[in-house]
């Protein structure tokens, strides 16, 4: 319940100040939106990748989330040739609609509907799934779609060996074979938290009520996939499958989660398509709570 309640006043809190007059909403948005991309989410890198537990005994929760990833991407790039979505649009959907949030929100969502014995998998999913997507398909969704030109191979590359966050996983990673001092662990952890409130204050700054009519479609479609479609393979999958135990179930329902907060600041940070992304990341999270409910109940 804490979760919910600091994202909804984090929420409230940036569509106040969008109203004021002397607030420039969008210049604060971006400001906060590059402190969580240099500073707020590599120290959240640095706290969590040197702690996984890599197993091979839940491959479910691990692998339907780049399943989720994968299909999202074919349903968008299909929805592009339908209706010709722009650049910054679709680089704004390739990062909101494949990438869930399945930490801030699906790990209490998960101990809220299934109980306390469910977290585990519903970590592993977020850990080994959701943010090492994060850290390795979402640099190169921005390295491909920042700018308005198609970059070079050369240029993605450079991009990507520079982005802040995909530089703390390599160091997360080098960090796992060495004994990192509690205090700077603890500081790491510290630094992470500040990630959610400011990236939902920015979102606030914002959010519009009623989207341009250029962001319909996108928006609309974004979140069908994200919160209807997407779910759905999922439970298709887990039913072919046959399987029945608790790991199928909340890799199911992990996969319902709507768009990622930390991927809707990547996509206002680079500039694509900000009002939409704010809406997918501020209306998603609000619609969620009715179709994660009927998702349950199909489970």
């Amino acid at each position: 319940m804490t979760n919910f309640i600091l994202i909804f006043c984090c929420l409230a809190a940036g569509m106040l100040l969008q109203r004021r007059r002397d607030i420039p909403a969008p210049e604060m948005a971006r400001s906060l939106n590059l402190y969580v991309i240099y500073v707020a989410l590599p120290a959240l890198v640095l706290a969590q990748i040197p702690s996984l537990t890599f197993s091979d005994d839940l491959w479910v929760v691990v692998v339907m989330p780049w399943l989720m990833v994968a299909w999202g991407v074919c349903l968008l790039f299909i929805g592009q040739r339908y209706f010709g979505w722009s650049r910054p649009v679709m680089g704004c959907l390739l990062l909101c609609v494949p990438l869930a949030n399945t930490s801030f929100l699906g790990i209490p969502m998960v101990h809220a509907f299934f109980g306390a014995d469910y977290v585990g998998y519903a970590v592993i999913y977020d850990q080994l799934g959701s943010f090492v997507a994060l850290s390795t398909y979402g640099t190169l969704v921005l390295a491909a779609y920042e700018g308005k030109t198609q970059p070079t191979m050369r240029t993605m590359l450079v991009k990507i060996c520079i982005f802040p966050p995909f530089l703390a996983l390599l160091c997360g990673l080098l960090l796992r074979s060495i004994d990192v001092p509690l205090a700077l662990h603890s500081v790491f952890g510290r630094v992470g938290d500040s990630l959610v409130p400011a990236v939902m204050v920015a979102v606030g700054l914002q959010l519009k009520i009623r989207l341009p009519g250029q962001y319909r479609s996108p928006f609309f479609m974004g979140l069908a996939i994200k919160l209807l479609v997407a779910p759905l393979l999922a439970l298709l999958l887990y039913r072919l499958m046959g399987l029945s135990d608790g790991a199928g179930q909340i890799a199911v329902f992990e996969a319902g989660m709507p768009p990622m907060i930390t991927a809707g600041a990547l996509a206002l940070a680079a500039g694509l398509a900000p009002e939409l992304a704010a809406a997918l990341v501020g209306w998603g999270i609000v619609l969620s709570f009715a179709s994660l409910s009927g998702l349950y109940f199909l489970l």
